[in-house]
């Protein structure tokens, strides 16, 4: 870029800058800024045509004045102007403003184009650069059309400068990231690929970035990319530091570039020609050679650098999983940094061997060092990188050193953090099931696990032990005695009370022989516990009791004597009393035979598959470690789904799941969704069809919508709303847009807009990882009171959707009466053959149907006293959630639909607002006064309105807002 010389600096600028940073209170700097803006208008609109310098001084004003938080409403055709200027910081100054202050909708968009055109054939290369970076920093879709196919030739010309190749490059990135259905490569596809090979290295290192977004989505047309790519690598990995020296880091040659070629590696298989194999393991043993050479520098810049070409490169290696030497070698090198003093490091090594200990090559070396990791995990300050040495330990575990990890991890966990020991105890439970060759060990082992973390034990746990005990008949009596001898304990879990209740009721008759545990002293052990439990698990022993019955006869008496108590036949639970009542009739009224073949023991359970690994994997996400049990093919159930194949759970496991911050559909950003949405002019135009099927249930109107169903007919198992429904719902009582929901999967965005008694929802469904949604399909149903009082109709979803891409879907509502819970929304679709099963409330609240309604102060008080019965009113008083500030809490309220009434309380600290509410039945005006106490820091909130049911939900709805 050229040098900006002396003479271009502005005074003016300089001298509004120092003012402003002089000003004592904000009320001093507002006026001071609305004098300049007062000024620049004025210059603006004046006779006199400005030179450029003074019109760039006052667009940087302007744009000074717009970073300070102050929003800009003129100077936008000024900074087009400057556009035209043949001086370089003229211009710069004119895409600045434009890049920060002008929108995708803007009525100049077509000016700025074509002064951007303008540039862009100019052959100048400043120029050039400045118009290519307005372009990636506006980003929009408009800009993508009009550019997408003349970026490609630039970037390819030979006569193009290489700082403008770059700009090209990471333009076209940028863009393609944008509207990716917009950016065809088609022709340019291989000489892009080609800039791999070009001369100057800030040039290649922009087109790898390119290049590897290119091929995630596209790998067939890019696939020549491999051995440039191969290539490329091989010359700056055997380069010494000196041959490199622009793009040397530290003594390390271009790490940046080395990084990226790695990455771009492993969107690929294994090159198939053996010559650029060869050449890149070669490569890949090079910088395995420089990783044990002592460091050049002892700077923590360089060993950064070497470490993460180092880590680049072993994650390139496990991609392939195809060369056993490079294997172990890298296994041997994590295992160097086990010990290494730099706890990043520690990490990053139990990381990559997790990964290493799933292959067949590997395995071994990572064995080797079991005892570092497990020191590792005792020793450890950072609860991340025990928690990694936990799932390493959990990934090498086999039957050769099984009894050993489980036996560390139930060591481990009498100390353990709270945060892990959930996960832990799954892992212990799942190592022990699959590696019991003794079952009585298995017996012991969750026992002990039982004893140890109780509380972190599971249902599926416990359940899985009783299964396994049931079905194998060398183990039942073991179990029985073990678990006879647990109880003893004076404090005794309760789920270790829930296991010897269901075993002891089994087959207690096994050890009844011996005095110590003969059937009284069973009987006795278990009803000691009775008291201490909750119902459930009362629920359980009373079941218990009168399996005893049919194998003890003798404890017949003393047992009907407990069900006969008042505290069980009139039991203040329905559950106890009807189990207590059932259970004495039928011992006093049935026969031996009846009784006997009525409280038979249970069946063997048929052969199924644990829920305990399905469990860990909803726990550790999509990425987990996968371990199959006995046969290899383990299901299970993710997020309240279906079942999971043995493949599913490696393609899982290998799917490459982008960071659960990511902002797939670019809401927060304000970035355009993809989809044209009307304008907000047309969005409820024909919301419904007059033919529409109001009174219908599901059915398909003439416009493709479909009628919200009541619940129990709009699927067939759909998981109960998520947890945290109702407070997503409240995020978006006072706004229209947004990220919805947001897992490691899925992203859910909303638009909506409303307008008297109508509404009209966008969602938009992002798939966040590689791999695609199959089976994809959502439903919309209205509890209860609901389906009378709204009218919801959807447009169906497609049943694909790719990794990367996003779905819209369109949501019809018509509010027919007052109302108050929220449809829900729940998603199905299967992800690497897991069923997802997600439910969600919908943000359709009373207040989206406010209509504004302006008072004067006269006309409010007088319709508040008109409202004075107390039914009409509702009345919250509660403590301040979040700071007081005066524009967020008008910016909240009028988010909320109603008007907000300036000059009308007679404190003036206080706020009222009006507006009505429209139903196809009825309009109900609302009135809405809020007082706040800055000292106290409380709110009194009093609504008043026409219904009494509208304003206590308002009123509840609002209060959760400050």
């Amino acid at each position: 870029m050229p040098a900006v010389s002396k003479g271009d600096g502005m005074r003016g600028l300089a001298v509004f800058i120092s003012d402003i940073r002089n000003c004592k209170s904000k009320e001093a700097e507002i006026k001071r800024i609305n004098k300049e803006l007062a000024n620049i208008r004025s210059k603006f609109k004046g006779d006199k045509a400005l030179d450029g310098y003074s019109k760039k001084k006052y667009v940087c004003k302007l744009l000074f004045i717009f970073l300070l938080g102050h929003d800009i409403d003129f100077g936008h055709m000024e900074a087009v102007n400057l556009l035209s200027s043949n001086k370089y910081t003229e211009k710069q100054i004119g895409y600045l403003f434009i890049s920060v202050l002008v929108n995708s909708n803007s009525e100049l968009i077509r000016l700025i184009n074509n002064a951007i055109k303008n540039d862009l054939s100019s052959r100048n290369p400043t120029f050039m650069c400045l118009a290519l970076h307005c372009i990636a920093n506006v980003g929009s879709r408009e800009m993508a059309e009009a550019f997408a196919g003349e970026i490609p030739r630039i970037l390819v010309a030979g006569d193009t400068m290489d700082s403008v190749k770059q700009s090209a490059a990471l333009c076209l990135l940028r863009l393609y990231k944008a509207s990716p259905d917009l950016v065809l490569m088609g022709e340019w596809t291989s000489r892009v690929v080609h800039l791999l090979n070009d001369q100057h290295m800030g040039v290649v290192t922009a087109a790898i970035s390119l290049i590897t977004c290119l091929s995630s989505k596209n790998p067939d047309e890019f696939k020549t990319c491999v051995s440039l790519a191969v290539s490329r690598l091989s010359r700056i990995v055997s380069s010494a530091s000196t041959d490199l020296q622009d793009y040397t880091y530290y003594f390390v040659p271009a790490p940046w570039l080395s990084c990226k070629l790695l990455r771009l590696l492993q969107c690929y298989p294994p090159p198939e020609d053996g010559a650029v194999k060869g050449r890149l393991v070669e490569c890949l043993e090079t910088i395995l050679n420089k990783a044990q050479e002592p460091p050049k520098s002892k700077k923590v810049q360089h060993s950064n650098a070497k470490n993460a070409i180092l880590f680049e490169a072993i994650s390139l290696i496990i991609h392939y999983d195809s060369e056993p030497n490079l294997l172990v070698r890298a296994c041997n090198q994590l295992g160097q940094f086990l010990q290494h003093r730099e706890t990043n490091l520690r990490y990053l090594a139990l990381e990559s061997m997790c990964t290493l200990a799933s292959s067949e090559f590997s395995h071994e070396a990572v064995k080797t060092h079991i005892e570092t990791v497990i020191n590792a995990l005792k020793t450890e300050r950072d609860v991340s990188v025990r928690q990694r040495a936990a799932d390493l330990l959990y990934a090498m575990c086999d039957r050769s050193n099984a009894k050993q990890i489980v036996a560390e991890m139930l060591s481990y966990l009498e100390t353990a953090d709270y945060s892990i020991r959930e996960e832990m105890v799954l892992k212990v439970a799942i190592l022990a099931e699959k590696y019991a060759v003794d079952y009585s060990w298995y017996v012991d082992t969750i026992l002990n696990l039982i004893r140890i973390a109780g509380d972190y034990v599971s249902e599926e746990v416990w359940y899985r032990v009783i299964q396994i005990v049931i079905n194998r008949d060398d183990v039942q009596g073991y179990a029985a005695k073990t678990v006879f001898e647990a109880l003893q304990a004076p404090a005794c879990h309760e789920n270790m009370v829930k296991v010897g209740g269901y075993i002891l009721g089994e087959f207690g008759n096994l050890i009844a022989g011996d005095p110590r545990s003969s059937p009284l002293v069973q009987f006795n052990l278990l009803h000691s516990k009775f008291h201490l439990c909750s119902v459930p698990t009362r629920a359980l022993l009373l079941s218990a009791y009168i399996k005893f019955i049919n194998l003890f006869p003798e404890t017949k008496a003393t047992i009907q004597e407990v069900l006969r108590s008042d505290s069980q036949i009139r039991n203040s639970d329905v559950e106890l009393q009807q189990r207590a009542v059932e259970y004495l009739k039928l011992s006093s009224i049935a026969s031996t035979d009846v009784l006997a073949t009525v409280l038979e023991e249970m069946p063997p359970f048929p052969e199924r598959e644990s829920s305990i690994l399905a469990k860990l994997k909803k726990k550790k996400g999509p990425g987990a470690v996968s371990v199959e049990l006995e046969d290899g093919k383990e299901r299970g159930e993710l997020n309240g789904g279906g079942d999971r194949g043995g493949d599913a759970a490696i393609a899982a496991s290998n799917a490459s799941t982008p960071s659960p911050s990511a902002d797939l559909l670019g809401l927060r950003s304000a970035a355009p969704v993809s989809g044209t949405a009307p304008s907000a002019g047309s969005l409820l135009v024909d919301v419904f069809s007059e033919a529409g099927p109001a009174a219908s249930s599901a059915g398909v109107n003439d416009d493709g919508f479909l009628s919200s169903a009541p619940p129990s007919a709009a699927s067939e198992d759909p998981a109960p709303p998520l947890p945290e429904s109702d407070e997503l719902l409240n995020k978006f009582v006072c706004k229209n847009n947004g990220v919805l929901f947001e897992n490691q999967l899925l992203q859910i965005g909303i638009k909506s807009e409303y307008r008297q008694n109508l509404g009209r929802m966008y969602l938009f469904y992002g798939n966040k990882t590689s791999v695609q949604f199959v089976s994809f399909s959502t439903i919309v149903s209205c509890p209860g009171e609901l389906q009378s009082q709204l009218n919801v109709q959807t447009k169906t979803v497609e049943p694909l959707v790719e990794g990367g891409a996003q779905v819209q879907q369109v949501i019809n509502i018509e509010c027919l009466t007052d109302f108050i819970d929220a449809p829900l929304l729940n998603i199905k679709f299967r992800y690497g053959g897991a069923l997802q099963n997600i439910s969600l409330k919908l943000p359709v609240t009373i207040n989206k149907f406010f209509q504004p309604t302006e008072m004067a102060a006269a006309d409010f008080f007088q319709r508040w006293k008109q409202l004075s019965q107390p039914q009409q009113e509702a009345q919250k008083i509660f403590k301040a959630s979040h700071g007081m500030d005066t524009e967020v809490l008008k910016a909240k309220l009028l988010g909320l639909g109603t008007a907000l009434l300036e000059n009308v309380d007679p404190n003036p600290e206080n706020y009222v607002c009006a507006g009505v509410i429209q139903t196809k039945a009825q309009q109900v005006g609302c009135l809405l006064r809020l007082e706040p106490n800055a000292q106290a820091q409380m709110y009194r909130l009093t609504l008043r309105s026409s219904k009494d049911t509208v304003s206590q939900r308002v009123c509840d709805l609002l209060a959760e807002q400050f």
